[in-house]
């Protein structure tokens, strides 16, 4: 079924042959959508059933992109401030702890890092992000977190 309302924010991953390789075949997967339900969170590609959540309107403070220093080009994220009385989403850091979370990204609440995805293999339109968060939820912020030299 296609959404009609045009507030509605979908990005997919780019299809590649990992897709085919992992068990996923060639359908779209959605990397994050916001509608007037909430936010759903894809996995990465191939643990796409097991990463994918959805978190509800009630449940969300805030939609936060911040960016993870890596030996490479470093990589941006999204992920979601949630009340705490929320329950866990699933998703590729739901076992981290928080020390090796605090090694990895040391500007980044522990609770924000399991509830983030990487941007990789899909583009982020910011602008439309905005859009779709003011448009079904207007009391939650979409925030960016500069990381500081350390």
């Amino acid at each position: 079924m296609v959404d009609s309302d045009p507030r509605v924010y979908e990005a997919t991953f780019l299809r590649t042959p990992f897709q085919l390789l992992s068990g996923a075949g060639w359908k779209k997967l959605v990397a994050l959508r916001v509608d007037s339900e909430g936010v759903l969170l894809g996995g990465a590609p191939a643990q796409y059933g097991k990463q994918t959540a959805f978190a509800p309107w009630k449940d969300i403070r805030s939609v936060v992109l911040w960016y993870q220093r890596t030996a490479g080009r470093g990589i941006n994220h999204i992920g979601l401030r949630r009340h705490p009385e929320a329950p866990r989403l699933a998703g590729p850091n739901s076992k981290m702890t928080p020390q090796s979370a605090a090694m990895i990204a040391p500007h980044v609440e522990y609770d924000l890092l399991l509830d983030s995805r990487p941007i990789n293999f899909w583009r982020l339109d910011p602008e439309k992000l905005q859009a779709a968060v003011d448009a079904f939820a207007p009391s939650v912020s979409v925030l960016v977190y500069r990381q500081t030299e350390q």
